[in-house]
């Protein structure tokens, strides 16, 4: 390894872009070989000849884990003119954490990692992104939200919508990394935001988000922290708005027990049938359409039926479909649901 490693580091400089991409691109896997070598620049004994016990001794007391001398090298990375290096180290470089540790991830992997973050080319911030959970895993929730959070904060603002997405379907894992109360305070506000977005495919994965932090979280959690934001989205003047937020809710109650699902949902659900825009209320349709094989036969029948009912009649065509089509989907669930 004495000659391997010198070998490797000066393909992670070779005047090729993609020889050096090729090489950052394996940076993890020659760093979890767990073989000692001696520090670069070292000017010791022969490895290879030594003089004597003793003196092999000597020489064997400073060789270091590869690991720690390949972390040198991750500064020199993020500065590479590369746009392809920088994107690979960002895929690999914190897989070197687990080896590190704690003490040497912060004081030499962490910083390279902050530039990364706020790299000029969104393929090397979507790729850190997505490795965040090593770094959480060594180093602690507590200071990867110190140092990461304004970045990652930074990057949901974006102007770039691709980035902003991929920051939305990494939100549950942020969720389940900082912890309940800390996601509470700093995102959340974040992700109810989103579904006022410019961007359709940024509203349709904002209202995902929120069923999937409903299911992490939890129904009581989503009662008291999402459901009212939500709630205020739905007196938005804006009707896209309003709309996302009919999806958001319809979707959350599909992850919450049946008792907040039919008290805390489903009276706000029903109560957006009459709003003045159609695509509110045709997607209102569809949502009970959803929802509706969560409850019991009476709720279905005393109150879904009945709005149902008065939506089938709408005067909008599109309105009355998918409350023709919802209809028929719940009529036929709770007839065989009845007759089994």
């Amino acid at each position: 390894m004495d000659a391997l490693v010198p070998a490797y580091e000066k393909l992670l400089q070779d005047p090729e872009a993609e020889v050096r991409t090729a090489a950052t691109f394996n940076l993890s896997e020659v760093a979890k070989t767990g073989a000692m070598v001696y520090p670069a620049g070292w000017t010791g004994g022969d490895s290879d000849a030594g003089t004597g016990d003793g003196d092999d001794d000597e020489d064997a007391g400073q060789r270091i884990p590869v690991a720690m001398r390949l972390v040198n090298r991750v500064m020199q990375l993020t500065e590479d003119d590369s746009e392809n290096v920088r994107a690979a180290l960002a895929m690999v470089a914190t897989d070197l954490a687990p080896i590190l540790g704690k003490d040497v991830t912060i004081e030499q992997l962490l910083p390279p990692m902050l530039l990364l973050l706020r790299d000029s080319t969104s393929e090397v911030r979507l790729n850190i992104i997505s490795s965040l959970s090593l770094l959480n895993d060594v180093i602690g929730a507590e200071l990867l939200t110190q140092s990461l959070l304004p970045a990652i904060l930074d990057l949901a603002e974006d102007g770039k919508w691709r980035i902003r997405l991929a920051v939305i379907e990494r939100i549950p894992l942020l969720a389940k990394q900082l912890g309940k109360e800390f996601f509470t305070d700093r995102l959340l506000s974040l992700c109810v935001g989103w579904l006022g977005d410019d961007i359709s495919s940024i509203r349709e994965a904002a209202a995902k988000d929120l069923k999937e932090l409903t299911a992490l979280l939890g129904s009581e959690w989503s009662v008291q922290n999402l459901l009212p934001r939500v709630k205020q989205v739905m007196e938005h003047p804006s009707y896209l708005r309003r709309m996302n937020a009919v999806q958001a809710i319809s979707l959350m109650a599909m992850a919450m027990d049946v008792y907040s699902a039919q008290w805390e949902v489903l009276p706000i659900l029903l109560e957006m049938h009459c709003d003045p825009v159609p695509n509110v209320r045709f997607n209102v349709a569809k949502g009970l359409g959803m929802v509706g094989p969560l409850f019991s036969n009476s709720v279905y029948e005393g109150q879904i039926v009945p709005i149902l009912a008065l939506m089938k009649e709408d005067s909008d065509r599109d309105v009355r479909y998918f409350a023709c089509q919802s209809s028929d989907l719940l009529c036929a669930t709770f007839d065989k649901s009845n007759k089994n």
